[in-house]
């Protein structure tokens, strides 16, 4: 008996040492990544409200495969959080999102960890302050909630970048193991939160033949159906019709009247084939629009 109890032991030891392996290996950045239009860390600090759900494009081995299956440019989501986690240790940032991270579970983490990707903001649309604090509230009660590294073929999927798989069963590849809460991943989590307190993302719309009355032979009912939260990717919040699209560079007040540009020449272009960017040392008291005009 103690020999076997050892070489469970073993066993569990050495699939441990290569789930985290396979994590690390899933995690790394891809080489050549380029954010178009990240948005300014303090505006979008600025711009976010507890309870939105930031989506990011990821650089990760994983990012690619989920771009993929998913047929989108978000390869990650975590919800905002604000002050929720408390006052940062010395000499640490505040920890602002909540996130499932795989290798790690759910964590907390700073908001400027996504400072140079590109990102998007889903707010929900009329929630009320107490469903606000019940999602957070759920969130929080998840950190340290550990995806399971030894479930290896699960992760093993996500080397190929775009596995050869028909488009019905590609969002069914998302959904690690068999729903068991420490194998969560982060689209996983957020719609587990948000349908806790009844609130829709995308909700399947069934319509059945009601009673015949006297204005029409047959009365129709929606009936919202939850889909099970395994299914759900960072994709599903960015085309809900419940959650907002926030862009922070308009939320402060914008006019294109007042963008510093400056346009880039050589001596194969012509003027009506140049190429204007706007200064990154603009100020409102230097910015002209370009004579031409774009």
């Amino acid at each position: 008996m103690e020999k076997d109890n050892k070489l469970v032991v073993a066993k569990d030891t050495w699939l441990d040492t290569f789930g985290q392996f396979v994590a690390g290996r899933l995690r790394s950045e891809t080489s050549g990544y380029k954010p178009y239009t990240p948005s300014d860390p303090e505006t979008l600090e600025r711009t976010l409200r507890t309870g939105d759900i930031l989506l990011v494009e990821g650089n990760q081995k994983i990012s690619a495969a989920i771009k993929y299956l998913t047929q989108s440019t978000w390869s990650h989501a975590a919800v905002y959080v604000g002050d929720a986690c408390g006052e940062p240790k010395e000499g640490e940032d505040r920890r602002q999102l909540i996130e499932v991270v795989i290798g790690e579970g759910c964590i907390a983490s700073p908001l400027k960890r996504y400072a140079t990707y590109n990102t998007r903001i889903c707010r929900p649309v009329g929630l009320t302050g107490d469903d606000r604090r019940a999602v957070i509230d759920f969130m929080i009660s998840r950190i340290g909630t550990k995806y399971d590294v030894k479930n290896i073929f699960d992760m093993l999927r996500y080397f190929l970048p775009t596995p050869p798989v028909p488009v019905r069963w590609r969002r069914r590849m998302l959904s690690f193991g068999s729903g068991d809460p420490t194998r969560a991943i982060c689209s996983t989590l957020i719609a587990q939160a948000y349908q806790s307190v009844r609130y829709p993302i995308l909700p399947e719309i069934k319509r059945l033949p009601g009673h015949m009355t006297a204005q029409s032979k047959f009365s129709r009912h929606e009936i919202l159906h939850i889909r099970h939260h395994s299914l759900f990717t960072p994709r599903d919040f960015d085309l809900s019709p419940y959650f907002r699209v926030v862009k922070p560079t308009l939320e402060h007040g914008f006019d294109y009247k007042k963008l510093n540009w400056h346009s880039h020449e050589d001596h194969e272009t012509t003027t009506a084939d140049r190429e204007f960017v706007v200064a990154e040392d603009a100020t409102p008291e230097e910015e002209k629009p370009p004579e031409s005009g774009v």
